[in-house]
């Protein structure tokens, strides 16, 4: 293969990684508490953990997984949890303890959760308390043996923490009721640990790191399996991308607003800026963008990552345009696509281009990114090293420059396969290479470029929605007889959910039928849009045609 784009790699970008060079992801998160034991590794809401204090305590959980939770090597441990400190001392304990982590969305309905975990087989959960209600109503139907239960503030000190979770019980009161006998405080888990030692366990590349959850075709989630060698290959990759653009002997703080437990945030904040050294500045609620916006004037930070909607509402938040930039060197753009108007207006205020990357959780995830101070190009970038990107038609052949055809991936950071679902994982591989679903091109000088989807996903605010999910949901309320769910392009989010509908009962509206998916789907994945019709297109035997609904609403739409 011609890999022409290595042409235009930024200086001290190396060709290819050595994925081999740690055996394991707790062999870099130790190294980099060895090095860096007094600088501060995670902030968030002024309390701040020390490298040292984040070895002590992830050390401590993992003794405490080994020897009083009954719990063995490779057993599945999930994570329910916003961007808190809990969430690195969990992540980075289970990982130490040799099991697996199950990052978990904390806002999952019952059934979204139910699936997760027993799909996993998840043996222990670490939930903040404020999602425990939804937890209660499934945990008999999982095997759950442990339930770790953390509230917002428990980490944060004193008089702070308890300021914290007494306005969130007491005055906002964002914590229903819930009971589960047996369960414990993740709080005490730590207490008991820091008395145990941590046994040594051998761990290798292909020993499995993450079963990380992405939509399934099938109308339910499927876990990639990310293995310790996948996640070093990316961590290395991402690392050697972003490490020319920083200044030597600056100090390193990184903001961290997208959540941790989604792939994105998971590798290109938490994990890629370990061996620096980095301060990772946790965002809870980045929702908040006043709050948001006043945290970020506490910090000269030198890396932030978004997807374009949190970018763009930064850019539309008041104060944001007093921010200090002076020492902001690299803004990181994925998980949908950067409008340029956004690139443009971000460059203007801050001083600093985003560059824009690209992958899927099915390659942990990092594939391809722009080269860092590169005006924006509307490409998705150059394939980072050791990584090899090839444009194939139906049959699988590859195409020439500019052709157009389905992006596919090959190099270190691509997944072993779906977590128990051999057909699933035999439509995605041939060989070791992954067919992304996404349809685009790479130019001469071999920039990539999407131009469209080849599934029917739909990408919301970066979240992948998947329409047979929504429409299994919506079509289970007794007032539709058939339905289909398409993307609607939207301003602030990219695209929505919109439904078209064949009513059964004639009294049906759409504001019941959006209420009714409220229940059982998370926001994001929500209807925003019901149109009813008489009659929905279909093929001749018989399917639907989302593409000619999907093809309508984007006609209709304002240019």
């Amino acid at each position: 293969m011609d890999r022409n784009w290595l042409k235009r790699y930024p200086p001290g970008v190396p060709a290819d990684i050595d994925p081999d060079s740690y055996a394991s992801l707790r062999d870099i998160f130790e190294e980099a508490c060895a090095t860096h034991r007094h600088a501060p590794a995670f902030t968030n809401m002024g309390a701040t953990l020390s490298y040292a204090q984040l070895d002590e305590l992830s050390r401590a959980f993992a003794a405490w997984l080994q020897q009083k939770s009954g719990l063995g090597q490779g057993d599945r441990v999930a994570l329910m949890m916003p961007n808190i400190l809990q969430y690195p001392i969990a992540l980075f304990g289970v990982l130490r303890a040799g099991m697996v982590v199950v990052n978990t969305n904390p806002l999952y309905t019952a059934r979204e959760l139910e699936h997760q975990l027993k799909d996993s087989g998840a043996k222990a959960i670490v939930i903040v308390e404020n999602f425990a209600h939804v937890l209660q109503q499934v945990l008999p139907r999982t095997d759950l043996k442990k339930v770790l239960i953390t509230r917002i503030g428990d980490l944060l000190g004193v008089p702070r923490g308890f300021i914290v979770n007494f306005v969130l019980q007491y005055v906002r009161k964002q914590i229903p009721e819930w009971k589960m006998p047996g369960a414990t405080t993740f709080k005490s888990a730590l207490g008991s640990g820091l008395g145990l030692k941590l046994k040594p366990v051998p761990l290798v590349g292909g020993d499995i790191a993450f079963l990380q959850y992405t939509g399934g075709t099938t109308g339910v989630a499927k876990a990639a399996i990310l293995t310790h060698r996948n996640m070093v290959a990316n961590v290395l990759q991402a690392s050697a991308w972003v490490n020319p653009s920083l200044k030597a002997n600056e100090a390193r703080v990184v903001i961290t607003a997208l959540p941790l437990y989604h792939i994105f945030a998971l590798t290109s904040n938490c994990l890629a800026f370990l061996s620096l050294g980095a301060r990772n500045v946790l965002i809870t609620n980045p929702r908040d963008f006043k709050s948001f916006v006043a945290d970020l004037k506490k910090y000269k930070f030198n890396f932030i990552s978004g997807v374009n909607t949190l970018l763009n509402a930064l850019l539309h938040t008041p104060g944001f345009e007093t921010v200090d930039f002076s020492a902001l060197r690299v803004t990181f753009a994925g998980g949908m696509a950067l409008q340029g108007v956004v690139a443009a207006r971000w460059k203007e205020v801050t001083g600093c281009i985003v560059t824009q990357g690209w992958g899927l959780t099915e390659t942990s995830p990092i594939a391809t990114a722009n080269p860092t101070g590169v005006d924006f190009n509307g490409s998705i970038g150059l394939p980072v090293p050791s990584t090899d990107i090839s444009i194939r038609d139906d049959a699988g052949k590859e195409l020439p420059v500019n052709g157009i055809g389905e992006i596919c991936v090959f190099g270190p950071q691509v997944m072993r396969g779906y977590w128990n679902q051999p057909d699933e994982t035999e439509k995605v591989m041939f060989g070791d290479w992954l067919r992304t679903g996404d349809i685009g091109r790479i130019d001469a000088a071999g920039f990539v470029f999407i131009e469209d989807r080849k599934k029917d996903m739909i990408l919301v605010s970066g979240f992948n929605v998947y329409p047979n999910e929504v429409e299994s949901v919506a079509a289970a309320h007794p007032g539709v007889l058939e339905v289909a769910a398409v993307a609607q392009p939207d301003e602030n989010s990219g695209e929505v959910v919109a439904l078209f509908v064949v009513k059964k009962d004639p009294s049906l509206t759409a504001e019941a039928l959006i209420a009714y998916c409220r229940t059982e789907l998370t926001g994001y994945k929500v209807p925003r849009h019901v149109y009813f019709r008489s009659e929905l297109p279909k093929t001749n035997v018989g399917k639907i045609l989302r593409r000619a609904l999907r093809d309508e609403l984007r006609a209709a739409a304002p240019r």
